[in-house]
């Protein structure tokens, strides 16, 4: 997949197209810093919310991001990218939620035990920002992703997220249908359309961001109104605090 890099993101696809089809508003996302990194905020959050299955998967995700919180960039990738493809189980949106497209928070989507791929890369997202990777070296990428061999002409919309270990290089693609990390360069079975983070959306070939991606993308101003009422903060990472 050549064409994903940190200048070359993105064009237009029918899923694509459904996500401008939704434009509207503009995010605000506060500025209280209000934390659940207190011990216990999240499952609890999660336990009135959902329920006590749901707050006990919580539970295991936090407990993954303290273990990871001193380890290296890339030992946290990897267990992150493990512990969602493992946690949720792929389903449509419209089994899932009864909707055509839907974003799911990462405590949504455990909630559910399932998402599609934008709750996979979304989930993974959240957990890397916490760590205290920023926003700059990250990107959710939409994509199409080609379905059999080289030859094949069949293909559907997806979303993986891009990993920079440096701004200027290609990154790493952490995948829900290919669970092993390679290089954008190694991934020919896809083909990007536009990529985000909260910061930017650049479209195919554009080098500067196009757009505020929460202005353009009414979903994903939603996540990140519901972390913000979580009180999930995304900016300072999460330490371990003693029980």
């Amino acid at each position: 997949m050549p064409a994903i890099g940190p200048t070359t993101p993105s064009g237009l696809t029918r899923c694509a197209n459904l996500v401008f089809a939704l434009l509207a508003g503009v995010w605000w996302l506060s500025s209280s810093h209000a934390s659940p990194d207190n011990p216990g905020q999240l499952e609890q959050i999660a336990a009135e919310r959902y329920g006590p299955e749901t707050a006990e998967r919580v539970r295991g995700w936090r407990a993954l991001l303290e273990a990871l919180a001193s380890e290296d960039e890339q030992t946290q990738i990897a267990r992150v990218n493990e512990f969602f493809n493992r946690q949720l189980q792929y389903q449509d949106d419209r089994i899932t939620w009864g909707q055509e497209d839907f974003w799911a928070t990462p405590l949504e989507a455990l909630d559910k035990g399932a998402g599609d791929c934008e709750d996979f890369s979304i989930a993974k997202y959240v957990s890397l920002r916490k760590l205290g990777i920023p926003d700059e070296r990250l990107r959710l990428f939409y994509v199409r992703a080609r379905l059999g061999g080289p030859e094949s002409n069949l293909s559907q919309a997806h979303m993986v997220l891009g990993y920079f270990t440096d701004p200027h290089e290609e990154p790493l693609i952490l995948d829900n249908l290919v669970t092993r990390i390679e290089r954008a360069s190694r991934r020919d079975d896809l083909t990007p359309v536009f990529s985000f983070n909260s910061q930017g959306l650049w479209p195919d070939g554009h080098a500067q961001s196009a757009a505020d991606p929460t202005a353009r993308l009414s979903r994903w101003r939603r996540v990140l109104e519901q972390l913000d009422e979580y009180g999930l903060d995304l900016d300072p990472p999460i330490h371990s605090t003693p029980e």
